[in-house]
């Protein structure tokens, strides 16, 4: 990666503030705009036949583009709330890993409340 966070939300930022579009980003609608392209994401992958497989350069091409829109947003609406995008990640992955722990969720995809190991109660 040849962009750190930091020049990426600049660049991102600056891109939207030469077309005066700050305007038009208060936390509700990034909010929209994130779900909207996540949308257009999941989209590609609707009627597909497959859960898994990126089968074609087609769908890559489309999935990188949609997936850059969502960072973008993402990216715009940390930065418009004063968030330091490394900070609040590694303070989720912290709080997943104590939901999460590799002895109960190893393989499995279900909820961190869906855990029962002998002898102990759902947190």
């Amino acid at each position: 990666m040849n962009d750190s966070i930091k020049e990426l939300t600049e660049k991102i930022v600056a891109f939207r503030d030469a077309r005066n579009w700050k305007q038009f980003h208060n936390p509700k609608d990034m909010a929209i705009s994130i779900a909207l392209e996540a949308s257009e994401l999941l989209e590609i992958f609707q009627w597909s036949g497959s859960d898994t497989e990126v089968d074609t350069d087609k769908k890559v091409a489309k999935i990188k583009e949609e997936l850059a829109d969502v960072l973008i947003y993402a990216f715009l609406m940390g930065n418009d709330l004063g968030l330091d995008i490394p900070e609040i990640i590694n303070d989720k992955i912290d709080e997943n890993n104590k939901k999460y722990p590799v002895e109960k969720a190893f393989g499995k995809p279900c909820k961190y409340t869906d855990y029962v190991v002998e002898g102990e109660k759902n947190e």
